[in-house]
């Protein structure tokens, strides 16, 4: 490929390995250097369920625009070890690269006996049809002759480098470098700013300035002699000025400073992947500089500060149970309050959700939603908890959902959350999903300038409460929405119980008041329906009175963007309405924009077209095509922007199941 058709920044990277051999590192590096050096970056996290041992991989995108999701294609796949390469290596485009140990090439397929029985007779069939053997070498030949660019660096050689440089008695000890060598390769094959590599190290290692050395040195090494043997390789990553201030987080940081930027104060959780790393990440910032962003300036008392930072404590329960009443405690005396959890653990609260909602209380649910039913699939990705969300617990129970489909949407809606928790006085459950918690990227700072805190109505101090006129926490007379005292507040008496209550909270059967209390909490979600803006409920893109209009909701956002910016290009007219407030249902705002679309194009990751079904519930119209997916990988805008087309053309069933994923 001559100099004229260098594809720049617009590259597609991969870095695999066994759990726990630091996969996740490497990718970090990677990214944040490409960060650093100006670039916008989509990575997603692939892993098995177990701690060690099992497949991992990372796939990243750099590019000069923006880019919100993955793609099918990799052009640098970087390894160290077999089975990475066995399993991805197809995946490299006829003019990628295989950044590879040259000592591994006699391993047979057979000797890896992680790789699943389908994918050992597809692979067997895959070389069988290029006339080569089962080996690693054979497999590197077929890449060759389809083009690929082969990079052997020999992993052994280079530690053993290292080793005598840093006075290390046995490669044992430094074995974890090898991931930074296939990283400095990758630099070095795409030519890219080796600073930007060691800036990121030291982010990643601070404080471990030898760690950070012997990691630069081998990096170094590698990345001379990638480069050496491929001078005139086809993509380059270059370092572009950045215009704009960025965050470099995921999903579940993301979430985590929606949460903060809106004042919780109180957090609980028992350890499920992939919740808890929200609740981790929170452990580690405990306080966190505002600097007044998001706040009001008379917003002092809803959100109390020490130094102009804010303090959270974060709690590990013994389970869930403990989780969800625990935090419902906390916010019964006034404090903002949130458990975050994904499926199992979220079955387990069920009746404290409940008792949270009888008695008005304002908590926080954030689920995270992966692959089930039961155990399911623990670390990979489904959108099939929002009808279990919707209406999960015994009897019916008012409750606000709101699901997030990028990472601002994480952060704004970690903060509306509560506002919405405390202004209609029940629980609002905040669905995210596992691709977007593990995914990395950069993104702009949002600007949380028109956000306040709103705590609802609350019970004024002092305000002469006696005998003769007592407090009603459950005051039927005054709307659906009672002054809400928090405990201990003096002069306020009040109950709390699982059972039907009458205004001051005691037990009660009386049919009537059994009446009220139920048309009072849901006479609420009426009113939030009525009051929550509609650009919180709704997004459309793309353009008005399209023939075509896809309907969607969650992490499917990014992909489909990015997707439909090729479709848009090409002259497509297609829409795309992304639904984030799912209950209380925005029946008009949907009505709105699919009511007269001649297709109809619901978008998910689940089995059974659950937001489609709602939509189909809510408003009489069904979908035309559906596109799904559920083998619990996300879905790429490949996927999406072929599906898409083939609907436009008139060429697609009326169901496209989706199904690429390693």
């Amino acid at each position: 490929m001559g100099a004229a058709t260098v594809r720049r920044n617009d590259v597609s990277w991969m870095i695999g390995g066994p759990q726990g051999s630091g996969v996740d590192s490497s990718a970090n590096v990677f990214a944040r250097a490409c960060a650093a050096g100006g670039l916008h970056v989509f990575g997603k996290r692939e892993f098995y369920s177990n701690i060690m041992g099992e497949h991992s991989y990372f796939h990243l995108r750099a590019h000069t625009n923006l880019v919100r999701s993955h793609i099918d294609s990799v052009n640098v796949l970087a390894t160290f070890e077999a089975e990475t390469l066995f399993r991805h290596a197809r995946e490299v485009t006829d003019d990628g690269a295989i950044v590879y140990d040259p000592s591994l090439g006699k391993t047979r397929l057979s000797d890896v006996p992680t790789i699943e029985k389908r994918l050992y007779a597809d692979l067997k069939t895959y070389l069988i049809s290029r006339g080569v053997g089962e080996t690693l070498d054979d497999l590197l030949a077929a890449s060759k002759q389809r083009g690929v660019t082969l990079l052997p660096i020999p992993f052994k050689d280079l530690l053993e480098q290292i080793a005598d440089e840093f006075k290390v008695d046995q490669l044992s000890k430094i074995s974890r470098v090898v991931n930074m060598l296939a990283v400095g390769a990758s630099f070095g094959v795409l030519g890219f700013d080796f600073s930007t590599m060691e800036s990121a190290l030291a982010d990643v290692f601070r404080n471990k300035a030898k760690i950070v050395s012997m990691n630069a040195s081998g990096a170094r090494k590698a990345y001379e002699l990638a480069g050496s043997l491929a001078p005139d390789f086809g993509y380059r990553l270059e370092r572009v000025a950045r215009k704009e201030p960025r965050l470099f987080l995921t999903g579940s940081q993301a979430t985590a400073l929606g949460k903060l930027y809106g004042g919780m104060r109180f957090q609980t959780y028992y350890p499920i992947t992939p919740a808890s790393d929200e609740s981790e990440f929170l452990e580690e910032n405990e306080v966190l500089e505002l600097n007044g962003h998001g706040l009001a300036p008379d917003a002092a008392d809803a959100a109390p500060s020490k130094e102009k930072g804010a303090s959270v404590l974060v709690v590990q329960t013994e389970d869930e149970i403990a989780a969800v009443t625990m935090a419902t405690g906390a916010a019964l005396t006034g404090a903002r309050s949130a458990t975050a959890t994904s499926g199992p653990g979220f079955s387990l609260m069920m009746e404290g959700i409940g008792w949270a909602s009888i008695n008005e209380v304002p908590l926080v649910i954030t689920l995270y939603q992966r692959a089930g039913p039961s155990t399911g699939m623990p670390t990979r990705h489904e959108q099939g908890d929002l009808r279990f969300a919707l209406h999960a617990g015994h009897g019916e129970a008012p409750r606000i959902l709101l699901a997030s489909g990028d990472f601002e949407e994480c952060i704004r809606d970690g903060f509306l959350a509560f506002n919405y928790a405390e202004r209609y006085q029940m629980p609002v459950i905040h669905l995210v999903d596992k691709a977007l918690a593990n995914s990395y990227a950069t993104v702009g700072v949002p600007d949380l300038s028109d956000l306040r805190i709103d705590r609802g109505a609350t019970a004024p101090p002092n305000d002469g409460y006696s005998k003769d006129n007592p407090y009603k926490r459950f005051d039927l007379g005054n709307g659906p929405v009672s002054p809400r005292a928090f405990l201990g507040q003096e002069g306020t008496i009040f109950w709390n119980t699982g059972d039907e209550h009458d205004e001051f909270g005691h037990i009660t059967e009386d049919p009537v008041v059994r009446d009220a209390m139920m048309e009072k909490r849901f006479a609420k979600l009426d009113l939030a329906a009525r009051e929550i803006p509609s650009e919180e409920k709704v997004k459309y893109f793309g353009p008005k009175g399209a023939p075509t209009v896809i309907v969607s909701w969650g992490s499917t956002k990014g992909a489909l963007l990015d997707a439909l910016d090729r479709l848009w290009a090409e002259g497509a007219k297609v829409g795309y309405l992304h639904v984030r407030l799912i209950n209380p249902f925005p029946v008009d705002e949907v009505l709105a924009h699919i009511a007269k679309a001649k297709r109809r194009v619901g978008v998910e990751m689940n089995f059974g077209a659950q937001l489609a079904g709602i939509v189909r519930e809510r408003t009489g119209i069904e979908m035309t095509h559906f596109i799904q997916k559920y083998n619990g990988r996300p879905m790429s805008n490949t996927e999406l922007y072929d599906a898409i087309q083939a609907i436009l053309r008139g060429k697609a069933e009326k169901r496209t199941v989706l199904t690429h994923g390693s």
